[in-house]
């Protein structure tokens, strides 16, 4: 009774210790939270409350786990010295990338509400974004290093490891010379600010908006929802279309094709009076010119500017549509016409017949 009344004792107290630190704590960062309302940093760092408990208990019970005279431990100390250790690795290591995160995350907020330019927020986001995911992978291959030493035997295996490393190092850089390579193109796309997350890009024949970007792939949001998942060495390696570098503002094109007779005079004037009563125009520049003939048609082209893709899509469609509507009410001739009718040939004259008078003239001059 007396060992079973010690165990509980130590979880008991442990545990209210927990969760007294974990009460203090919360509470100065609610406290520093309302006296610091210009940065999110405090109210960020409450997330890490779960992992700050787990690191805690985990600390208290490593060292007052040898305390407790009760058989059943004494005779597994070790395994459960051991467990102990790796829950506190792995909470130590998620209470660090947690904390980190909220550091991040709170540069970037007070940086996005004192600069009013979109391409440059959406770099710093893409290098945040990247840097976060660097330094989570580090901080795992370190933790689980540092659970993988607990154990005596791969602590022996240490060595012989160290001495081959090279060969493993040469091994392992050539079997995963993609990996590698993807890893490096992500960290020359954050740094060389080619393509940044909210960009709208042309990849493979399709546009859309770049959605997320980590170490070894690019994910694009298609305008009809669709999600293109690529390589981010596609980018270092072949070209691509960035709308978004440079400024957003677009320019665009409608073609038509229209019957030689189309009054293309009155279609300008048409096409200026869709595009000021069109509300996506930003007004930058128009034109409609003739830019080519056919021996059946000619081609009209109208070019419009916009703020942005999605807005230059909607205003060519809105031309689009309205002079095809306009030339079918107002001017059908202009209108492209297919003839399908063959056209006949013909019919040669003939030479008129001689009357009888004529014919009886003919005779006595033959005959003379």
């Amino acid at each position: 009774m007396n060992s079973a009344l010690r165990v509980l004792t130590v979880l008991g107290g442990s545990l209210l210790l927990t969760l007294v630190a974990g009460w203090v704590v919360d509470l100065l960062l609610r406290r520093a939270d309302a006296r610091h309302p210009e940065t999110p940093l405090w109210n960020l760092l409450r997330r890490c409350r779960r992992a700050l408990l787990i690191v805690l208990f985990a600390a208290l019970l490593r060292g007052a786990y040898r305390q407790i005279a009760w058989p059943p431990l004494h005779d597994h100390a070790a395994a459960v010295g051991r467990a102990l250790s790796l829950t506190l690795i792995g909470a130590g290591a998620w209470l660090l990338v947690a904390v980190a995160s909220a550091v991040v995350e709170s540069g970037y907020a007070r940086y996005a509400t004192s600069t009013r330019d979109p391409a440059r927020l959406r770099r710093v986001r893409t290098q945040v974004t990247l840097i976060m995911r660097v330094v989570t992978v580090l901080v795992a291959v370190i933790a689980v290093a540092a659970m993988l030493v607990t154990f005596p035997s791969f602590r022996a295996l240490g060595t012989s490891v160290l001495a081959s490393a090279g060969i493993i190092g040469i091994v392992a850089g050539v079997a995963a010379q993609s990996t590698l390579g993807n890893l490096f193109a992500g960290f020359q796309i954050a740094f060389g600010d080619m393509v940044r997350i909210g960009d709208t890009v042309v990849v493979a024949g399709e546009w859309g908006v770049v959605e997320d970007i980590t170490l070894t792939f690019l994910a694009v949001r298609t305008w009809d929802e669709r999600r293109i998942t690529m390589p981010v060495s596609y980018f270092t390696t072949r070209p691509f279309e960035n709308w978004s570098r440079g400024g957003i503002q677009m320019t665009g094109t409608v073609f038509l094709h229209c019957d030689h007779r189309a009054p293309v005079e009155l279609m300008r004037d048409k096409a200026e009076e869709i595009l000021h009563n069109c509300k996506e125009w930003d007004g930058r520049g128009w034109d409609l010119v003739v830019t080519e003939t056919t021996p059946s048609t000619i081609v009209v082209r109208v070019i419009v500017t916009a703020k942005d893709p999605d807005d230059l899509w909607t205003a060519r469609c809105a031309v689009r549509e309205q002079l095809v509507a306009w030339l079918a009410q107002k001017h059908p001739y202009a209108l492209p016409r297919i003839v399908l009718d063959p056209v006949s040939a013909p019919v040669p004259e003939q030479a008129p017949a001689p009357d009888a008078a004529g014919a009886a003239r003919a005779r006595p001059q033959a005959a003379g």
